[in-house]
């Protein structure tokens, strides 16, 4: 793939709407740890990146809306080092915690927390390397 300094280096690069996008970005950095890459615009989309991920915040455009409450249409599941200080970090700064830090039969311990915005997102900290085979899956691509 080539390089390009405009965009993230990511192959998968989620991009979620929110009703401000420079209180989302302040938000995002001070709860989750992202830290913003590139801005566009004033109050248009800005390019956050955590660890070798990124995601995009975008503006309320059109038919690009962030999601409506009682509604989970999508998660986003990001890797963390510590998933319990993550949690607390995110609580201090107002996330709603939907599920507390858990250990997972797959080895990682997760949580989930809900963004002023109403997205979803999952933390997770991988404990131990699990074969999927011990917990019920199946590993189909090892790639």
């Amino acid at each position: 793939m080539k390089a390009n300094r405009s965009i993230p280096a990511s192959t998968v690069i989620p991009v979620l709407v929110y009703p401000d996008v420079r209180e989302a970005v302040a938000w995002l950095s001070a709860a989750f740890g992202f830290a913003e890459r590139v801005r566009i615009g004033e109050n248009h989309r800005a390019q956050l990146r955590v660890g070798d991920g990124a995601v995009i915040v975008g503006d309320v455009h059109g038919e690009r809306r962030p999601p409506r409450p009682g509604e989970v249409t999508h998660s986003v599941t990001v890797r963390v080092e510590d998933a319990r200080a993550h949690c607390e970090r995110a609580r201090e700064n107002g996330a709603r915690i939907l599920m507390e830090p858990t250990d997972m039969p797959y080895g990682e311990r997760q949580y989930t927390a809900e963004d002023p915005a109403g997205h979803r997102w999952t933390f997770s900290e991988t404990l131990a390397d699990v074969a999927p085979e011990e917990w019920g899956g199946e590993l189909v691509d090892p790639g």
